[in-house]
C-alpha cells in the first residue's frame, strides 16, 4: 500500500444517498465495507464525517439562531454520524474508537491526540466527531487540523464526484478534470476543493489531498494502492 496512515473526510450529505435527509443504511453499510477492506491490509485510518444530512450551522443564521450556537448544533450532527458509522464498523468485526472534541463520556472519548496516534498504532479506526470543537471552523477544517495533528500521510476526500474539474461538471459539460494539480494552481484557478482555511493548513503543512468517487465501490481501495484514482493536489 502506497499510504500507511490516512484521514478520511466523508461529506454528511453523502450518508443520505438517495433519501432528503438523514442515513441510508446501504449507503453507510458500503462505505463501513469500503473502509474495512483497507484496514485488513494494514492501513491505519481515521475519519471525519460531516453532518449536512441533519444540520448545518452555517444555514440557521437566517432563522435567528446564532451562529455559534448553530456551529455547535452542527458539530452534534458530525457526533450521530459519527456514531452510526462505528456500529456499521463493528457490525463487520472492525475494532474502532469514536474520538469526540466536545466531551460526551458515556457514548465516546475526548480527542487526545497521543491516545488517537495510539490507537491507530494497535491497528484500530478512529472517528473523529464534533469538528474542532470550536464555532466557525468546518469540518474539512477539522479534517485538516486532525490528519496534520496525527501525522496521516495524506487527505482522502471522499465525495460524489471523481476529482477536481475547471468548473462544475453537473454544470458544465465541458469542464475538464485534473489528474493532478498543485496547491498554488487552485488558488490561481480558484477552485472550489476545501473550504480556504482547510486548504491553506493542508498547503502550509505539506500534506496532499486527494479528491475521489467514494460512492463507485474499491475505488478506496485503488486510492491506497497508488492508482491514478481521482485528483491528486501537490506541490
Amino acid at each position: 500500500m502506497k499510504y500507511k496512515r490516512i484521514l478520511l473526510k466523508l461529506s454528511g450529505e453523502a450518508l443520505m444517498g438517495d433519501q432528503q435527509f438523514g442515513i441510508d443504511p446501504k449507503r453507510i453499510a458500503n462505505y463501513a465495507r469500503e473502509i474495512k477492506n483497507i484496514a485488513e491490509k494494514g492501513v491505519q485510518i481515521a475519519v471525519v464525517i460531516g453532518g449536512g444530512n441533519f444540520f448545518r450551522g452555517i444555514q440557521v443564521v437566517e432563522s435567528g439562531i446564532d451562529r455559534a450556537q448553530g456551529d455547535y448544533m452542527g458539530m452534534l450532527s458530525t457526533v450521530i454520524n459519527s456514531m452510526a458509522l462505528q456500529s456499521a464498523l463493528e457490525g463487520m468485526d472492525v475494532d474502532t474508537r469514536l474520538l469526540s472534541a466536545i466531551k460526551m463520556e458515556e457514548i465516546c472519548e475526548p480527542f487526545i491526540r497521543r491516545r488517537a496516534i495510539r490507537h491507530l498504532e494497535k491497528g484500530r479506526v478512529i472517528i473523529l466527531g464534533a469538528g474542532t470543537g470550536n464555532p466557525y471552523f468546518t469540518t474539512d477544517t477539522a479534517a485538516s487540523l486532525r490528519a496534520i495533528e496525527i501525522e496521516a500521510d495524506i487527505i482522502l476526500k471522499g465525495t460524489r464526484v471523481d476529482g477536481i474539474y475547471s468548473a462544475d461538471p453537473e454544470k458544465d459539460k465541458n469542464a475538464v478534470r485534473y489528474n493532478k494539480i498543485s496547491f498554488s494552481e487552485v488558488y490561481e484557478k480558484g477552485l472550489n476543493v476545501m473550504d480556504l482555511t482547510a486548504f491553506t493548513l493542508c498547503n502550509e503543512n505539506k500534506l496532499p489531498v486527494i479528491v475521489f468517487d467514494m460512492n463507485k465501490p474499491g475505488n478506496l481501495r485503488k486510492v491506497i494502492a497508488g492508482e491514478e484514482v481521482g485528483t491528486l493536489v501537490e506541490f
